[in-house]
């Protein structure tokens, strides 16, 4: 089955949920047997094959869109932003948490009116049929489904779109966006053969959001042989591997580490970090540093991320924690732990219950002293480790294995296709 894959793409300096997805979604489906191409619209990835164009590129389209709104902006503009220089310009400034000002952008990506998305997705619909049109497309994210109407139209192809935590942006959105932005998905639907999503915790929102939506769950699939490891490191290490931010929780394992360290009660304790960041989390990354300045001996802080660096960072810690200020569709570094054969701990919200099962311990008390007595709890009895470190091996082989995700992505495509 040939399969295009259409990802927003936030670029390679920090761990993308939604992109690092998209990503393990094309790769359970080559490693099956499938032609699968990741087309990135905003920035450029390692994630994708070689050779596609950016269609969407960050910077031209934000100026198309806020200064050319017909899409008639000049070609020399258009050659300059999208050029090494400023895409780079572009990657190192990416990942806002915050949609204030982007309202503009985002409407006209969720509803596909503008003149700018016209003439960009007119470009890209070109291309595709160049290349020689896939089976089935698969939009990354509502967030797009703009893009639904003019391939079904023009192309008169399947589509599948994922649904991921929309709902953190567009709930963002100032004064009516937000409102006007559901109402512009629910009216794209139609054009929409299947909805998928990563967990029946997020069903339940997008359901309330759309109630036409009705998506599918399809958890996220690791390539378990890249990840696992029987053995553990020689010191006790927890492991956090994610967008090194306040919403992401850093600082509350930060201070729940050095809580642990003052209390003693874990020899040789040890604390590794990753999955990136932009420059808009400097600051915070010093506030980081200054609360575990006392102990910076014992911490190892990976400050440049890697696609390609994620199976390695897993094996060499022994446990993982991601203590999120939000409530998230799926926590794809659970997953990436379980493959790895790492429990973890994380707050009792969002889809956590559901997706950490029984390979790992949730907590109510959300400070870091509640952190740190479940991360004591769980580094200080073997017996209680080890049954959660089996529990998370078999999660892994049972439900967030590719080879399981790409059996059931298959289904939905032969599904609709037929």
């Amino acid at each position: 089955m040939k399969i295009l894959i259409i990802s927003p793409s936030a670029g390679d300096s920090f761990y993308c949920g939604n992109c690092f997805r998209d990503s393990l979604q094309a790769s359970a489906l080559i490693k099956a047997g499938h032609d699968v191409t990741i087309l990135p619209l905003y920035l450029p990835t390692q994630h994708a094959t070689n050779g596609v164009p950016i269609f969407f590129s960050a910077v031209s389209y934000y100026i198309e869109q806020t200064l050319f709104k017909k899409g008639n902006m000049p070609k020399w503009i258009t050659r300059l932003c999208s050029s090494k220089l400023f895409l780079c310009l572009a990657a190192s400034m990416s990942g806002t948490t915050s949609a204030k000002g982007m309202e503009g952008i985002t409407m006209s990506m969720i509803t596909g009116r503008s003149g700018a998305f016209k003439s960009n997705v007119s470009k890209l619909i070109n291309w595709i049929e160049q290349q020689g049109k896939p089976d089935i497309i698969h939009l990354s994210s509502s967030l797009l489904i703009g893009m639904a109407a003019p391939i079904k139209q023009q192309l008169n192809l399947p589509v599948v779109c994922s649904l991921q935590d929309e709902e953190v942006w567009i709930d963002s959105l100032q004064g009516e966006w937000s409102k006007l932005a559901w109402e512009a998905i629910e009216a794209n639907t139609s054009y929409v053969d299947a909805f998928i999503t990563t967990s029946n915790y997020y069903k339940s929102i997008a359901s309330k959001k759309v109630p036409s939506l009705n998506p599918t769950v399809i958890y996220p699939g690791i390539n378990i042989k890249k990840y696992y490891k029987a053995s553990l490191p020689q010191n006790p290490t927890i492991g956090f591997f994610y967008r090194m931010n306040d919403l992401d929780g850093l600082d509350t394992l930060a201070k729940a580490f050095v809580m642990l360290k003052q209390r003693g009660n874990i020899p040789n304790l040890k604390l590794r970090l990753g999955g990136g960041n932009t420059g808009s989390d400097n600051k915070f990354l010093t506030g980081v540093r200054n609360i575990l300045s006392p102990y910076m001996d014992d911490v190892i802080i990976e400050q440049e991320y890697s696609p390609m660096a994620h199976h390695r960072f897993y094996k060499e810690v022994s446990i993982v924690s991601v203590p999120l200020q939000f409530d998230e569709g799926v926590g794809l570094y659970i997953c990436e732990a379980y493959a790895a054969g790492r429990p973890v701990v994380e707050p009792h919200r969002g889809s956590f219950p559901e997706i950490v099962g029984e390979g790992g311990l949730l907590y109510s008390d959300e400070s870091a002293e509640g952190l740190a007595d479940a991360l004591e709890q769980m580094l200080t009895s073997q017996s209680l480790y080890e049954s959660k470190r089996q529990a998370a091996c078999a999660l892994a082989q049972e439900r967030y294995s590719d080879k399981e995700c790409a059996t059931k992505l298959i289904d939905v495509y032969t599904r609709i296709m037929n």
